[in-house]
């Protein structure tokens, strides 16, 4: 067993005798070279933890009129993402530049010195100190940034060089493998998604009985329905359609008080606050609009017609950028219209209505001419039970799935961690 000392670093603890703590300005330095004249077009953008590239020449409005404020990067340089400081549950800031290209300048970029220092074991090293939330509320400011100069004292473990290749190549096989069972879940999870839309699809638009005489629906969406349903515009079926509060929410925000539901709880038909629990004060609930048991919510912008039903849970609570659509329950059920959009057919005809070519967005105004199948309620009632449980079976599945993800995730980082602070030996 080799011999320990303390690092004197709380994030770190012991690390091998041998090993040294520098300070990051030790061994980097920052790349700032700006793109003037556009000598280079290959632009990079940091996603999900990699730098990747991206299409220049997309038309999505996004980008800049030109590069040239951009910064041209090396292979090898490291990219930091710090902004937004306080959100820290993404542990995705870093990224090992694999190309020549251009990027942001709001990224902060290090240029590694290779004499002395392997590149991928810093990008390891530093990914592990964003995993253990070194990064989290070291920023300043409203949006909580860090800029090199507020970096450069973070200190560093320095085993010899050679010692830092063996941790860096270890661990790229490592997390291939680890990431290629990942891939496998995600795409087995996407597969069981598309299985439960296709579900949900055909039993909204043809009902429980294979048996029953079928009419041509009007909607080419829609195709053939059961004979004796109908097919009606949702503008038709509600009540009223109104938006929820729509303004800054820097200083609305409070550790308890009324719950504040926003496009990210709403996911597959249901409301999930409990990951990012958000308040507001009684006094300004009381002053802006209120969702209601029943009510049914639809996402305006963002992921753009996610749909879910306000339970109990959620009565008199408030909400951000939502169309809350007040359902006339004695034509057709909230369960069964949020499984309507949904479906394949629901959503694609609701997002038919969306507006803006910059920033696509639904608007309460436009989304009632969407048409909805609506068969008598009994069997709307009969269809919400058997779609409960199917659905239920393949959530379930989903769930199996997603908590594999997150345990090889976890266990990702904690390879991560063990071997960057010498805690394993290759």
């Amino acid at each position: 067993m080799r011999e320990m000392k303390d690092s004197g670093v709380a994030w770190i603890g012991k690390i091998p005798a041998q090993w040294g703590v520098v300070y990051l300005s030790s061994i980097v330095s920052e790349r700032k070279h700006k793109n003037e004249g556009m000598k280079e077009n290959n632009l990079l953008s940091l996603s999900y933890g990699n730098v990747v590239r991206k299409n220049i020449n997309t038309s999505d409005g996004l980008l800049p009129a030109n590069f040239e404020g951009y910064n041209i990067i090396e292979l090898g340089d490291i990219v930091l993402r710090l902004t937004d400081l306080q959100n820290d549950h993404t542990s995705l800031r870093t990224g090992l530049c694999k190309e020549k290209g251009i990027i942001t300048s709001a990224y902060v970029t290090l240029n590694v010195d290779n004499g002395i220092f392997s590149s991928e074991y810093l990008h390891y090293l530093l990914h592990s100190f964003d995993c253990c939330k070194g990064f989290y509320g070291m920023g300043s400011g409203v949006r909580q940034g860090l800029n090199y100069d507020g970096i450069k004292k973070i200190e560093i473990l320095m085993p010899d060089k050679t010692t830092q290749q063996k941790i860096a190549a270890h661990l790229d096989r490592k997390c291939t493998q680890i990431d290629a069972l990942i891939s496998n879940a995600q795409q087995q999870i996407e597969k069981l998604k598309a299985y439960k839309q296709s579900v949900i699809t055909e039993t909204v638009t043809k009902g429980l009985d294979p048996d029953v005489a079928m009419k041509d629906s009007g909607v080419d969406w829609i195709g053939e329905i059961p004979e004796h349903w109908d097919t009606i515009t949702l503008s038709s079926l509600s009540k009223g359609m109104r938006n929820g509060y729509v303004g800054p929410t820097k200083k609305l925000f409070f550790e308890t008080g009324i719950k504040y539901i926003q496009s990210l709880h709403i996911k597959e038909g249901e409301i999930d606050f409990l990951k990012h629990e958000y308040y507001v004060s009684e006094e300004w609930a009381n002053q802006h609009p209120k969702i209601h048991t029943g009510n049914l919510l639809i996402v305006q912008t963002g992921d753009i017609g996610q749909v879910a039903v306000v339970t109990d849970e959620y009565d008199n609570c408030n909400c951000h950028a939502l169309i809350i659509v007040e359902v006339n329950n004695t034509v057709i059920l909230s369960e069964y219209l949020s499984f309507y959009l949904q479906s394949k057919v629901g959503k694609e005809l609701l997002l038919a209505t969306k507006t803006g070519a910059l920033l696509p967005h639904l608007n309460s105004g436009r989304i009632g001419s969407t048409m909805v199948c609506v068969p008598p309620i009994q069997e709307q009632g009969h269809i919400i039970e058997a779609l409960n449980n199917k659905t239920a079976l393949i959530n379930d599945l989903i769930n199996l799935k997603q908590q594999k993800i997150e345990k090889l995730q976890q266990y990702k980082k904690s390879l991560i961690y063990e071997y960057v602070t010498g805690k394993k030996e290759v």
